[in-house]
């Protein structure tokens, strides 16, 4: 039935045999007691999920047997077993905190029943902290250091689907983190001990690219003079990952798709048919559907891939995130760089949150490795930011009438007037003023208070 562990307290040893008899056949561990003090000794020296009590008992009842277990460990669930018909018996044991309760003679049926119910709920509570846990755990640096709500999302989706075998199609603009989410669902699932092997679809041309995924028999081509093993056999037993999937020529889709469905290899070369037990992982930065509609990406393939769905957002869409990555990167590079101290002046943190990073996490790694290494001193300013960053901020100022102002003076007019026409445009309602921004709702109610704007008092300026 499970891993669990069950203990029966009963002084009569015909009925402990029989109920103990009965739950070793379900596949349940058991253990045996004939009096409370015996039950503490094994409760005391063995992990015990489930103890079924008769209430009745040498010495202590089963009620005081109860009450000073879950003191040492709350955990410990408890089945109390009443003469019949005692009604108040069962009351008195539910009150003093037993999770259920049988009358005698024992319904094996209902026994069954009422243990699975227990068991099952001792399971899901454990599967539901598990997942908490790993929610707050901070995968670090490379785009899974994350505050935001929606790649909090992404998170709590790759972490369920882990454990299963679902194949799994991660979407998303290039840098944004798709691999490392496969790297997670990879690294949570039962298949974490085995290998994990990536593919990508769009650095080999077709004939190159079915052997790499494939491998070939000596002799199957010019320059084929030994056997190779391709990547979906190196990757038995584990996932594979074909990044850039919707780069697939036509006809190699057509060869996925057979793996897919009949989970056999065919080397290059060869006509003999090769077993495969590999997780499926692929992602794309293409539109699959706009490609399926254009003919350029198999309809069926699509749907085969596609059974979990899991999109990664954009940098844009996340500004918390890259609040949350900027130390962790300046403090990753600083360190490697050998370097000293290095922190991000207001005025450029402010501009590096306003950017759109059209590179995704990819940029924002390769903008701040940057500023780490050329800084001349501790603070990063913003002089220390790359054109590229800068200047979509410059482009938006009307620098005749806000000449002689320094850089991080026009960053702050800048960020001032949009907000102003974004409460303007949204009627002063600060939510969807937040969403039009790209900002969390906090964010620009600490920045409507630090430029001193009344969202009831809006001109034009």
């Amino acid at each position: 039935m499970s891993d669990d562990t069950i203990l029966v307290v009963e002084d009569d040893p015909a009925q402990r045999e029989q109920l103990a008899g009965f739950l070793d056949s379900l596949g349940v561990a058991t253990r045996e007691a004939g009096d409370a003090d015996a039950a503490r000794e094994i409760l005391r020296s063995e992990r015990v999920d489930l103890v079924i009590t008769d209430l009745r008992l040498p010495g202590d009842s089963g009620i005081e047997l109860l009450r000073s277990v879950r003191e040492d460990d709350p955990e410990v669930d408890f089945i109390v077993v009443t003469a019949h018909g005692s009604v108040e018996a069962a009351v008195e044991a539910i009150r003093h905190g037993a999770d259920d309760f049988l009358t005698k003679p024992v319904d094996l049926t209902v026994l069954e029943f009422r243990v699975r119910r227990v068991l099952d709920r001792r399971r899901m509570a454990r599967e539901v902290e598990t997942l908490r846990d790993r929610l707050r755990e901070r995968v670090d640096v490379e785009g899974l250091v994350t505050e935001s709500a929606a790649m909090q999302e992404v998170l709590s989706i790759a972490l369920r689907v882990a454990p299963t075998d679902s194949t799994v199609l991660l979407t998303g603009e290039s840098g944004t983190g798709k691999e490392r989410i496969a790297e997670v669902i990879h690294a949570h699932s039962p298949r974490a001990d085995r290998p994990y092997v990536r593919v990508n679809c769009a650095a080999l041309p077709e004939n190159l690219l079915e052997t790499e995924l494939f491998g070939h028999v000596k002799g199957a081509f010019t320059g084929a003079h030994r056997d190779r093993t391709g990547r979906f056999e190196e990757a038995d037993g584990g996932t594979i990952l074909l990044d850039e999937i919707g780069e697939m020529t036509p006809a190699m889709q057509v060869k996925l798709l057979r793996v897919l469905e009949e989970r056999e290899i065919v080397r290059v070369g060869d006509n003999a048919s090769r077993p495969v037990d590999v997780r499926i992982l692929a992602a794309t930065n293409r539109d699959l559907p706009a490609e399926v509609a254009a003919g350029r990406f198999r309809e069926d393939l699509y749907y085969r891939i596609q059974v979990i769905a899991i999109r990664i957002p954009p940098l844009r869409e996340r500004p918390e995130d890259t609040a949350a990555l900027l130390p962790k990167l300046v403090e990753r590079f600083r360190a490697e760089a050998g370097i000293g101290e290095r922190r991000v002046s207001p005025e450029a943190h402010d501009v590096l949150l306003r950017y759109s990073w059209p590179g995704n996490v990819r940029e924002l790694m390769n903008v701040v490795q940057r500023a780490v290494i050329l800084a001349p001193g501790e603070t990063i300013g913003v002089d220390d930011l790359p054109d590229q960053v800068v200047r979509p901020l410059r482009a938006e100022v009307d620098l005749d009438p806000l000449e002689g102002r320094t850089l991080p003076e026009l960053v702050e007019e800048i960020e001032r007037r949009a907000i102003r026409r974004a409460l303007r445009r949204e009627r002063g309602v600060k939510a969807r003023a937040a969403r039009s921004l790209g900002l969390p709702e906090r964010v620009l109610r600490y920045k409507i208070d630090k430029y001193g704007i009344d969202p009831t008092k809006l001109s034009d300026s």
